[in-house]
Order: structure tokens, then sequence, then C-alpha cells
């Protein structure tokens, strides 16, 4: 069995991968089982860099606010605000303060100078404007999207004025309070002035979809592609607030489903642009269902990775990590038993593993699922093996940073 499984594990490099795969992807997803180890964000950041140089890969889309990650895109694209800047103010979940997301930045950047627009390496965020505690009020993105077609579009057209939406909006704090994540009662997101304000933002993604033709000879590709991001960001987060008001039982499985559906939508956006790595935890990039407990109940939704592959198919490649220990976190070797545990015995500190093939050599002994003692680590389900393009292995992971807001499951497979 040992001398099967080592079969199945190559080098990890970019090369590799691509062999494990029927062609190069419009899309390659890296997912992660734990966020906040800068060992996994290295290892990202040198296959972002050998995708780069060797297969044209030019953009990286990470888990983190789409919104936020423009402040990023301005600043590996055209050198816009500073470093410093970039990292405090175009991050969400306090990826910022990672050494390894600082290097990619920098990286980027300084890959870009003195190259053509056509060749530089693009950023982006494709996580909806959400953290653990609750939801951004949808003002950002609602006026950024008016204002867009305030300047392109006859005013007769416009659904509402600027002045409307601020009103309807209100004081962001309403949007923001981390109560309502708990009580619905505390959401604005069911009220009459988010119920008007849905319909008009319904209306101003119509608008920009019905005057394409002339917004392309009007605005650059990059204006558009940002109007666009606001309309998604738009609707995309007045649902979510009228899901955090709902009193039924539906309402988690709305809300982790409409996250994932707005990091879909974010990543087929992107994929449109031209091939792409997106990082994010496994749960968001895997081809199946995702499951969590909340409250002790479970909750089923289709992961990010499962909405995008129904559309990109063998353009969609997702390989997914797997971890020996994480002993600061009090996770220790794995049980021999378990498909990490099997791994952990091979020779090599880290390895990509030919997940199908793996798959198929398991069959008859299907490994034992691994329990982690700790809840912000997902162990690899071994029933997903067969749906994952390839499978990296890092045997052991060293105390790194700590986010200040890491958007960590209680439970996920």
């Amino acid at each position: 069995m040992a001398t099967d499984i080592k079969d199945t594990a190559h080098t990890v490099e970019a090369a590799a991968v691509m062999r494990l795969l029927p062609a190069r992807p419009r899309l390659l997803a890296l997912g992660e089982p734990t966020h906040g180890e800068d060992t996994l964000l290295d290892l990202r950041n040198e296959l972002f860099r050998q995708l780069v140089e060797e297969e044209g890969y030019r953009t990286i889309a990470i888990e983190s606010d789409c919104m936020m990650g423009l402040v990023v895109d301005d600043y590996v694209t055209t050198g816009t605000g500073s470093l410093d800047e970039v990292m405090e103010q175009g991050f969400s979940h306090g990826w910022g303060a990672s050494a390894a997301n600082r290097e990619l930045v920098r990286w980027m950047r300084a890959y870009n100078e003195d190259r053509p627009a056509s060749e530089r390496l693009r950023f982006a965020g494709f996580d909806g404007p959400l953290e653990i505690t609750g939801a951004a009020s949808p003002r950002q993105a609602l006026t950024a999207l008016h204002d867009y077609l305030a300047t392109w579009v006859e005013a007769a057209l416009l659904p509402c004025t600027r002045e409307t939406l601020d009103r309807l909006l209100g004081a962001d704090d309403r949007w923001t309070d981390p109560a309502a994540m708990t009580d619905p009662a505390q959401s604005v997101g069911q009220s009459a002035e988010a119920g008007r304000l849905r319909l008009l933002a319904d209306d101003l993604v119509a608008l920009l979809d019905a005057r394409t033709p002339h917004l392309i000879t009007a605005t650059s590709r990059d204006d558009r592609e940002r109007a666009s991001l606001y309309g998604r960001t738009a609707t995309g987060l007045l649902r979510y607030h009228h899901w955090m008001a709902d009193t039924s039982p539906a309402r988690m499985t709305w809300l982790v489903g409409v996250r994932d559906q707005m990091m879909a939508h974010n990543l087929l956006a992107v994929a449109a642009r031209g091939p792409a790595l997106a990082h994010a935890h496994n749960g968001h990039l895997q081809r199946q269902k995702s499951t969590m407990r909340m409250g002790g109940a479970p909750v089923e939704w289709w992961s990010a990775g499962a909405l995008v592959s129904s559309r990109l198919g063998e353009e969609y490649g997702f390989v997914a990590t797997a971890l020996g220990t994480i002993r600061h976190r009090g996770v220790d070797s794995p049980p021999s038993d378990t498909l990490e545990g099997l791994l952990y015995a091979l020779p090599e500190d880290r390895c990509l593993i030919d997940a199908p093939r793996l798959a198929t050599t398991l069959a008859d002994t299907p490994p034992a699922p691994r329990v982690s003692p700790w809840f912000g680590y997902s162990p690899m389900d071994p029933v997903h093996l067969a749906d994952s393009d390839g499978l990296v292995f890092v045997k052991d992971l060293p105390q790194s940073w700590t986010p200040s807001a890491v958007p960590t499951p209680r439970t996920r497979t």
C-alpha cells in the first residue's frame, strides 16, 4: 500500500499540476484546509509565480473582500498608493498582516514595472464584503454603480437619483450591526427601504446590461468590469441582508449559499479575463456540496467551486491541500488509518498527489475520516478525493502570523 501511494506523489510545481489536468484550465483553484498559515501562502505564491512564468497566467484571486481588492489591483497595475497602505486597506479578514501576502503584492508590483497593460499581472478579491460577524453596507457598491451609469447613460433612464439612494440607505451602522448575525430582529434587511433598494439595484444592473453596446465604445474594459462588480456586489449584499433578517429554518442555508454564489460570480468574471489562480478554503472551491454545523444543526449548500465547475467544465481545475500537523494549534500527528496518516508516512515534507489515482488505490480499503481537535482546521474528507484533480500534502506547519478575523468554519467538509 505504501508503495502504491508513493507512486501517486509528485513534486509540488506548476508543471506537475498541469500534467494532472486534461488541459490548461481557465481557472485553477488551490484550496487550503485552514487559514492564517504563511507556509501555505508561500506555497501558493511560488505556484503562482511558476504559472505566470511557465503557463501564461496573469491573475490571482484570493478569499478576500472583492471591493477592497480593487485597492490592491490598482497598486500592482499602476503603483497607486504605498505598499503599507495597500496591505492595510486592500485586504479583509486580517489577511493584510500576512508576510506572505505582502510578498505576493510586492512581487506582482515589481513584475509589472515597465510592462505594457496587456502583460501586467492582476489581483482580485473574490469574497463578498462579508465578515463572520456580519456584512457591509451596500452603499459603496450601489453608489459606485449609480455614479458610473450617471456619467455614461441618459439621466432620464436612471431609476433614481443618488440622493434617493442615500436616503434609503440611511446610516451605514444600521447595516453593519454585528447583533444582526445572531438576532434577525436587529437586521434592516427586510425593511421597506431595503426592499426598495433591491428593486433599484436590479434596475441599475439591468440598465448596465441594456447599455452594453454603447458602454463598450464609450468606456474602458476595466471600467465596465468594475461596474459589473459593483452591480454583483450590491445585489448580493442586499440579498444577504434580506436573509439575515429572516426567521425561518432556511436562514443559515441561504446566508452561506448567497456568500458562495457571490464568490462564484466573481470567479467567473475573473476567468473571463484569462487564465487565473484562485486561492481559498477547500470548502469553497471543491466540486461537491459543502457542509457545516451551526448551533448543532447541519447546513448544506453548493460551494463556489461546484457552481463554477458546472459552468466551466474542464476549464476548472481544483487542487486541494491536506496537512499532517499544526502543533501550535494542538493538531498532532494524524492516526495511521486516516488519509493524512497514510500521506504522513511518505518521506517528503510536501508533495503533490494524483487525487483520482489515489482514490482508486484506496477504493478497497477506504481511510477513516480524521477528526480535528481544533475547529479552525478541516481535514480532507476521503470521499472528495475522486472529485479533486490533485492534492497537495504538507507534512508539518510551523507557527506563523495570526489574522485578526479569520472566517473559519465550525465544521466543514
